[in-house]
Order: C-alpha cells, then sequence, then structure tokens
C-alpha cells in the first residue's frame, strides 16, 4: 500500500503545483496580446527605437516645454497591471471581482514607483476573493428593491478600503520584494550563475510547468526589467526554441520508429509555431534527454549574459518568429546566437544519448505513449472503454469533444487540429471538436483528451465527461481509437443490441440512444449473451488470476471461448487494469484474441468478501467476449448498471440469478 500511496501522494502535489502555477499565468496569459502591443510600441517609438517618436515614446518635451507622456509609460504603469489585477478578481468572483481588484490595485500602483505587476497578481485575486466572502454574509438577506444600492455600495466601500489598504501595507510589501527578486537575478547574471537556472526551468517545462514559470514568474520580473533597462534577458530564459528544436533533429538523424518519422513535423510545429509541448513526448520517452535541453538551455541563457542581449516584451509562443518580433533593436545577433547554440548544443547531447541507446529496446513514440498512460492503446480498444482514467467510454453519446491542455493556446490547439481533421476524414460532421484551457473547462463536454499528467485537474472539472489520456500531440494513437469508436457508434446507431437471454422488449427512443442502440426493428429472437448459468452469486476465487480464470472458464463453458482468449485475459490485466469503479472489474481479451471468441457472452461472479485487484477492492467481476464489435453494446449496459449506486445496491442484495438477470434486462427496459 505504501508504494501505491507514494505515487500518488506525487501525483497529486504535482497537479496542486501546476493548478498553483496555472492560476498565477492565468492572469497573465489572457493579456499577453497587450504586453505584446506594449513591446512593439516601445521598439519601435522610444527614444532608441526604430522609429523615435517623442509624443509617442514619451521622451522630450512638446511646444510649451511640458516632458511629452508617450503611450508607453502609462501603458506600463496602469494599463497593464490594471488587466492583470481585473483578470485575476475576474478569475475567483467573475466581473464583479474583477472590477474591486482593479480598484484595490490603484492603491498599488500610485504608491509604488516601478511597474506595480506582481502587486496586481496579489490585490486582484485578493479582492475578488473578499468581495466574495463579504457578499455570502448577506446573500439572500436583502429585501427587495434595494439589491443594487447594496451591491454598488459594498462593491465601492470595499474597493475604497482595499485601494488604502494597496498603498500603505501591500505596497511597501511588494516593492521591497520586487527590489530583492530584481537585485537576485542581476547578481546571478553579474557572478554569471544565471544559466544554472536551466536545470530547474528545463525540468519544470517537461512536468507542464512551462507557462506557470514563464508568465507566472519570469513575465512579471522582465517587464520590469524591460521597463528600466530598455530589454529584458529574463524573457528567453523559458522561450527559446533551441533546446526543443535540437532535441527533434536529434531524433530526426538518430531516433527510429514513430519518433523518427514525427519528429521533423513535429520540429516545424515547434520552432516556426512555438508550441514547445511538442517536443515533451520524446523527452519523457526516453527522460535522460533532459540534459540535453539543460545543456542547450544554459547555453544559449549564457550567451545573452555574454552578449547583453534580450527582448523587450515576453515572446508568446515561443515562436522564433515571435521572438525575432520582440528582440531589442541592439540584441538581434545575441538572440539569434543563443537560439542556434542552445539548438547545437542540444542536439550534440541529445545524439549522443541516442546513438548510445540504438542497440538498445527503446521502443517508439507510441510505445513510450502507452507506457506513459499506463496502457497499450493499440492492442485492446475495449482497454480504453469505460475506463476511468484515460479510457474512452460508450455509455454517453460523443458530439462534443474538448482538447484541454495548460494553457489552452499550443498543444491543445495543435492537438485538436489534428483530431478535428481526423474526424471529418471519417466523415463524423456532427462532432465538434475545440481547445480549451483546462482552468476554463465548463462540465458541458462530452469527451475530454487531454496529457497524462494533466488529468486530475481535467477530472475536477468535467466529472460527467470521458477522460482519453494522450501523450504524442502529433500522432497518438487515442485518435484512431477515438476515430474508430465514433465509427462503431455511428454504425450501431442502426444495429439492435443483442443484450440479455429473455428480455427482447425494445429500448424507448431515447434510452437506446443514450446507450448508442437504436430500438430493434425486426428482431424476432434475442441471442444469449448473458445466460443463467453463467451467474454466479458466490464464486470461490480468492485472488485475482484466480478470479480471471473463474470468469474464463464460464465464459468458455457456453462455449464462447478458447483457452487461448482466457490466456489473453491474463495477458490483458498485465498491460492495464480492468478495475473499474465501484467494486466492478472487467476482464477481457486484447484485440489479438479476437479470433478466439467464437460467439459473445458475458459472466457475471459476485464475491462475499472483495478481492484485492491490484490494490483495488473488487465485488464484482463481469467477463466479457465480444463478437465481430458486440462489446461495444455490452460496455454500454455494464456501464448504465455500475454507473447506478441504486442498481449496484441491488446487485449485492440480489438472492437469486433471476434478480441480477432482471437488473440487467431492465437496462434499457
Amino acid at each position: 500500500m505504501s508504494t501505491t500511496a507514494a505515487p500518488s501522494r506525487l501525483h497529486a502535489t504535482r497537479a496542486g503545483v501546476q493548478k498553483f502555477g496555472t492560476f498565477l499565468s492565468g492572469m497573465i496569459m489572457p493579456n499577453i496580446g497587450a504586453f505584446i502591443a506594449w513591446g512593439l510600441i516601445t521598439a519601435l517609438f522610444i527614444k532608441t527605437g526604430w522609429l523615435p517618436v517623442p509624443v509617442l515614446g514619451g521622451f522630450g518635451n512638446d511646444a510649451s516645454g511640458a516632458p511629452n507622456v508617450g503611450l508607453v509609460g502609462p501603458m506600463i504603469t496602469y494599463l497593464l497591471p490594471l488587466l492583470i489585477a481585473y483578470t485575476g478578481g475576474k478569475a475567483v468572483y467573475d466581473v464583479r471581482g474583477g472590477v474591486v481588484g482593479a480598484i484595490a490595485t490603484m492603491g498599488v500602483i500610485v504608491g509604488a514607483g516601478i511597474p506595480m505587476f506582481i502587486g496586481a497578481m496579489i490585490m486582484g485575486p485578493l479582492a475578488g476573493w473578499t468581495m466574495k466572502k463579504l457578499d455570502s454574509i448577506w446573500d439572500g438577506k436583502i429585501r427587495p428593491g434595494f439589491e443594487m444600492l447594496v451591491n454598488n455600495f459594498s462593491a465601492g466601500i470595499l474597493g475604497a478600503i482595499l485601494a488604502l489598504v494597496g498603498f500603505f501595507l501591500i505596497d511597501p510589501a511588494v516593492t521591497g520584494l520586487t527590489t530583492v527578486a530584481g537585485n537576485a537575478v542581476q547578481f546571478m547574471v553579474n557572478a554569471g550563475i544565471l544559466p544554472l537556472t536551466s536545470i530547474f526551468i528545463e525540468p519544470a517545462k517537461v512536468l507542464f510547468l512551462n507557462n506557470a514559470v514563464n508568465h507566472g514568474v519570469l513575465t512579471p520580473l522582465g517587464i520590469q526589467q524591460s521597463a528600466s533597462q530598455g530589454k529584458s534577458i529574463l524573457f528567453l530564459l523559458e522561450a527559446n526554441p533551441g533546446p526543443g528544436l535540437g532535441v527533434l533533429l536529434a531524433y530526426m538523424f538518430f531516433g527510429k520508429g514513430a519518433a523518427k518519422a514525427s519528429a521533423p513535423g513535429a520540429a516545424l510545429i515547434q520552432f516556426i509555431g512555438g508550441i514547445h509541448e511538442i517536443y515533451f513526448p520524446y523527452i519523457l520517452m526516453r527522460p535522460i534527454l533532459i540534459l540535453a535541453t539543460i545543456g542547450g538551455g544554459m547555453t544559449g541563457i549564457a550567451t545573452l549574459a555574454i552578449t547583453h542581449a534580450g527582448l523587450v516584451a515576453p515572446a508568446a509562443p515561443g515562436s522564433i518568429i515571435a521572438v525575432l518580433a520582440q528582440t531589442s533593436r541592439d540584441s538581434y545577433i545575441g538572440v539569434i546566437l543563443a537560439v542556434i547554440l542552445a539548438c547545437a548544443v542540444s542536439f550534440i547531447i541529445a545524439s549522443l544519448i541516442l546513438r548510445a541507446a540504438r542497440n538498445k529496446d527503446e521502443g517508439d513514440l507510441a510505445a513510450a505513449t502507452a507506457s506513459m498512460e499506463g496502457m497499450k492503446g493499440r492492442k485492446s480498444m475495449a482497454s480504453t472503454l469505460l475506463a476511468g482514467g484515460g479510457g474512452v467510454a460508450t455509455a454517453t453519446e460523443i458530439r462534443n469533444i474538448v482538447f484541454a491542455c495548460d494553457a489552452g493556446m499550443g498543444s491543445s490547439a495543435m492537438g485538436a487540429s489534428v483530431l478535428r481533421n481526423k474526424i471529418k476524414a471519417a466523415g463524423h460532421r456532427h462532432v465538434t471538436v475545440v481547445n480549451q484551457a483546462i482552468a476554463n473547462l465548463t462540465d458541458t463536454y462530452d469527451m475530454v483528451v487531454v496529457h497524462q499528467d494533466l488529468a486530475l485537474r481535467a477530472e475536477e472539472k468535467t466529472p460527467s465527461a470521458q477522460i482519453v489520456t494522450v501523450d504524442n500531440f502529433m500522432g497518438s494513437p487515442k485518435y484512431d481509437e477515438i476515430v474508430a469508436l465514433l465509427d462503431e457508434q455511428a454504425q450501431t446507431a442502426n444495429k439492435p443490441f443483442e443484450g440479455v437471454a429473455g428480455k427482447a422488449e425494445p429500448a424507448s427512443e431515447v434510452e437506446a440512444a443514450a446507450a448508442h442502440v437504436a430500438v430493434p426493428q425486426h428482431h424476432a429472437e434475442t441471442k444469449n449473451v448473458l445466460r443463467r448459468e453463467s451467474v454466479i452469486l458466490a464464486g470461490s476465487a480468492g485472488d485475482m488470476p484466480s478470479a480471471i480464470d473463474e470468469a474464463g472458464r464460464l465464459l468458455k463453458a457456453t462455449g464462447a471461448v478458447d483457452d487461448e482468449y482466457i490466456q489473453s485475459m491474463h495477458e490483458r490485466e498485465r498491460s492495464v487494469s480492468t478495475f473499474m469503479g465501484n467494486g466492478l472489474a472487467i476482464p477481457h481479451g486484447t484485440n489479438e484474441a479476437k479470433p478466439h471468441i467464437a460467439s459473445s457472452a458475458v459472466t457475471f461472479v459476485r464475491y462475499a468478501q472483495p478481492i484485492d485487484w491490484q490494490g483495488k477492492p473488487v465485488t464484482f467481476v463481469v467477463g466479457i467476449a465480444g463478437k465481430d464489435k458486440e462489446h461495444l453494446g455490452i460496455l454500454a449496459k455494464i456501464a448504465k448498471v455500475f454507473g447506478d449506486k441504486e442498481q449496484v445496491a441491488r446487485l449485492e442484495a440480489a438472492q437469486t440469478v433471476d434478480e441480477v438477470l432482471d437488473i440487467f434486462g431492465k437496462v434499457n427496459a
């Protein structure tokens, strides 16, 4: 139990860190367009810009001798912090929280002599949370007709109080913190140790903390440095596309299998499109390659420090086009060198690692995907049906699919595009595929496609949706499984479900659609899938292997399978657990064992004492053999029964075989 608990705690901790980091970056990323606009205006119109214009750049005096205010100063002093504060407040308490957050942030802006981005990231959410708590005090207690009066004055009074708090308390603290952080960065630059930050940044990126690190920490500090120095090296600590490109180039020359074949396309998307998440799976399939990106990152940062190069604003996304667009006028040589040298060092290290591993059993990218996700997607499509953590269920008709990632702008957009094209090519025009940030997910989708490391957060946001985990954003085998599932969903729309023996009543139109099963129009005789002799109310097995054998023997006794299929049931369990939750396990064979199925059959065994199923308690073992895709309908019925706690309780209390048959028989009645 301890070995199982430790990875769970680690996974939960990582999910918590990702969640907090996403909240921080979530205040910056929606406003990236404003940052880019400020960066372009700064690069063009300040005194040292490409097209110096005093009235726009804010230098020199006007005709009356008064200093030109320009656009640069007011945008960085007022506009950007207020946008951040509003976004943070809105994330906590919608528009009302955003408005109060912006009011409160004016206190730290006016009291500070520096751009107050960190102050805005504190005051915005704090004000939204305070407003939410305050409203809860008199929620439902306001007399009719006084709601607007109370709401407006409470927001105004609280905003004024928080602005004073920001001015007198928060501002000095944040100013001190910002000074310390800035001095620390400058110390690292002067001491030549800034490249060491790659030791932390590169692994954090692969763990999907890239946006949290870049936009949650580096961007606010970089903007303040850029405001005072005209550019900042901090914008390229994480966004340099060189290290990732080096790894992908190494796979192009020294990789093998799907990794080698997909690397050129991934390199184009990463370098030109700026979607750095595309190279993460290539590192995760051989984790030692993180040394290559660390080496490349350190080289790039060292080059920037030596040449005193930097960007004027964030490069988002991390495309070479965005990087060059935001490069300071005097930094093009340094920035270009930083990208090239980072790529070269990363390529050399990655090439040495891949060449040394060529004679070892490395596996291809699809194999790495299957290993990382805890399943072999190509071996058994049934392994993803009904699965709770990364599987594809069939109990709900699939019409709305969302591809979710940390920020909703990079990998999810690309993955959604690939999946959308596959689905359209298969002729499923009624299915929509969109991309979204996990933080913005709502429980309105039928299916959520997400990276395994982000699955916990996706499940929290979309408890009713089917979660499918992927790794390779360009060509995951799960995409083909989803398309195949949609194909079979369309086929079963005109195919009767051959269900429980003796229960031939047609389902209603609504209930049939819910299980992807059409109402039988001409069905004189129902096939015996779950037979009386296949229902055991007191199983004899005491452990998981014995329970699988017991289910297999019952399937064989009906003439549905042979011994080879029973062996494949054990193989399937070694690949990925068939534990489904609610005390249910559904052992079944692999796709390769389909030829050993003579007919469809389902067995049911109940155990008085729960069986340890790889650390999970199992009371019900339902053995499955599906012939000619009939397993989809079978699984749909089982899902409907075990998704209903009342039905599960009935199964636990059943005293006769007829009661069990009645429960399964009335699923679609």
